[in-house]
């Protein structure tokens, strides 16, 4: 347990917490701006098998964010990329990876084998299927999001009747809105993935005051942070 001596010696954690992450079973959708700083922070905690889903390939414009890449992986499956990084930080985490979108079709057996969906994705459409898994499968879906300076996180514990639908329930309005302009500062979902991966932490150790049922935001632009009750 030396790797982990500086989270076991808190009690939140302890040995009892740690020996929870490391039986932990954790799936990141997407690993970009969102999925990078998420996944390094739960490999580094010792989470012990994370899975990883995307179907996306390095590009230049994502070095600025998506910072598990390098620039000899351009056109390389980031899920792969990933996979390497991630095992080269801890090799005793089992790092899964599925080169794919999440879909329809395999959303079931792709979740059905993880305790945790991690949001790491880009889009309402993916949001709503995560969402709608979880909720047949009896999953908990740590939600991120961010545009520009701007970002929130919220948990949805589908065993406490709470499910992304319960903060947007219109999808049909969500979907027929004009796409969110793509330019974002680089630490925004740096910060955001952060405190996603905080998120899963406490969930699995059972510490702290989780989002549960609540909408945590910030504005990088003049640190206002705000959380809403939902539930």
């Amino acid at each position: 347990m030396e790797r982990y001596i500086r989270q076991t010696m808190l009690p939140e954690v302890g040995e009892q917490g740690q020996n929870k992450l490391l039986k932990a079973r954790v799936l990141i959708v997407g690993v970009g701006g969102l999925g990078s700083p998420v996944s390094i922070y739960l490999t580094g905690a010792g989470v012990g098998t994370i899975g990883l889903i995307d179907d996306d390939n390095v590009s230049e414009s994502n070095l600025q964010r998506q910072i598990l890449y390098t620039e000899n992986e351009i056109g390389t499956p980031k899920a792969l990329c990933a996979k390497r990084r991630l095992e080269k930080l801890n090799s005793s985490v089992t790092i899964e990876c599925y080169c794919t979108r999440l879909t329809e079709d395999n959303a079931g057996s792709i979740m059905s084998d993880y305790d945790i969906i991690v949001d790491g994705c880009d889009n309402y459409q993916t949001r709503y299927l995560i969402s709608d898994m979880c909720e047949k499968l009896g999953k908990v879906y740590v939600y991120g999001a961010i545009c520009a300076f701007d970002g929130q996180v919220s948990v949805f514990d589908y065993k406490k009747g709470l499910s992304y639908r319960m903060l947007y329930p219109d999808e049909q309005g969500m979907l027929d809105m004009p796409p969110q302009p793509k330019g974002v500062i680089g630490v925004t979902p740096g910060v955001v993935g952060v405190v996603e991966a905080n998120e899963v932490i406490k969930y699995i150790c059972g510490f702290g005051e989780s989002l549960c049922g609540k909408l945590w935001s910030i504005d990088l632009r003049n640190m206002q942070t705000n959380i809403i009750d939902f539930a």
